[in-house]
């Protein structure tokens, strides 16, 4: 472990359960948890400025190393100073191996005991990503949080493609904590193992051993019964280490937030919001609403009474639908910067349920969220 990473829980620790708790990471952030990631891919939450996510409360992202590698590249980054510097955001910067990506990409991808052979989806160039080689390049990204390369098998995968998938992420893993880091970078190990329960707590079990700075909890969100999702966060969440932070990665609704920060889980990521917000969709307090309907055209509310982003406090749901039926771009940001603070919001208002004691208040009203 590294031993300038520190997370601490208000309160006992507790196996299950909402937590609250801070993680301080050798560069000086802190990020109070439980906490939202957004998604910046390719070195940016897509249309909202790094200085305004920070204003909103935005605390931390997460990058991706396989898509990074391939553009701009990961010795260019290090040569400008770090991704830090490069993208101008000064908050808590995790970064994912590419294990996703090699499910996703189909038959660009080969997956050997050794690493995961592709041809890049830009020029067909061919690669190779060992767990070695991934965490080399993570260090000359400088993010503050390594993630080992894993295999992610699809929810249709065979008992036995799940038990080869999780095999090689223990492998890949226990080689991963012989790379050397840099003193300012902390390592979560990732836990695969399908939705079958004993494959889970198995590798639950053995990722927990070899003594990652935190876990992350992948293989979620992968065509399967959200229902069975929760369970199985939920049950994976518990059979990890109670003192080290758990991530869910991928995911979620609102709703599903708040029943996985209720199965004990402390960080999240998840691309929903930006999404929608490229496609004319806004969350808000009366529910999702989609800008493109009629009904929105001459209607001069604000998107949401409650919310104080700057979309809210400046324009009406009439002016927002004619950016998005006319696809300009200005409406993307402002929906992003709407979606974003919504995303933040909830959070701290669980951040602020768990410590008055009321979080189970809040989780029943999560119920009437589902849609």
């Amino acid at each position: 472990m590294n031993p300038g990473f520190r997370f601490d829980l208000f309160g006992p620790l507790a196996a299950g359960g909402p937590r609250r708790g801070t993680m301080c990471f050798p560069r000086g952030q802190v990020v109070q948890t439980p906490a939202f990631l957004a998604v910046a891919t390719q070195a940016t939450v897509k249309a909202l400025d790094p200085e305004r996510y920070v204003e909103l409360g935005g605390q931390a992202i997460i990058s991706n190393t396989y898509h990074l590698f391939l553009r701009p590249g990961h010795e260019l980054i290090r040569r400008l100073g770090g991704l830090h510097r490069f993208m101008g955001f000064g908050g808590a910067i995790l970064t994912d191996s590419g294990g996703f990506q090699s499910m996703s990409l189909g038959k660009l991808v080969k997956i050997g005991d050794e690493g995961i052979s592709f041809r890049s989806h830009l020029d067909g160039g061919a690669h190779l990503f060992t767990p070695e080689i991934v965490v080399d390049i993570q260090s000359a990204l400088g993010s503050d949080v390594v993630l080992p390369i894993d295999v992610c098998a699809a929810g249709s995968a065979t008992a036995a493609e799940q038990r080869l998938a999780m095999n090689r992420t223990v492998a890949w893993a226990k080689r991963t904590r012989q790379c050397p880091l840099s003193p300012e970078q902390a390592m979560f190990g990732i836990v695969q193992g399908g939705f079958e329960e004993s494959m889970r707590l198995e590798c639950a079990s053995a990722i927990a051993e070899l003594g990652f700075d935190g876990h992350a909890i992948g293989g979620l969100s992968v065509g399967e019964e959200r229902s069975r999702t929760i369970d199985t966060a939920r049950l994976t969440a518990a059979a990890l280490p109670a003192d080290r932070p758990r991530y869910v990665m991928g995911m979620g609704r609102p709703w599903e937030v708040v029943e996985l920060v209720d199965a004990g889980v402390d960080l999240m990521d998840c691309v929903l919001p930006t999404r929608m917000a490229r496609n004319g969709r806004a969350l808000t307090s009366c529910g999702e609403l989609n800008l493109r309907n009629a009904r929105f055209r001459d209607d001069p509310a604000p998107l949401d009474p409650v919310c104080t982003c700057g979309a809210c406090a400046r324009f009406s749901r009439a002016y927002l639908r004619q950016l998005c039926m006319a696809r300009e771009i200005f409406g993307m940001m402002l929906l992003t910067e709407h979606n974003v603070c919504t995303y933040l919001h909830l959070f701290a208002r669980i951040r602020q349920a768990i410590e008055a004691g009321t979080f189970s208040d809040l989780k029943r009203e999560a119920q009437s969220w589902k849609q």
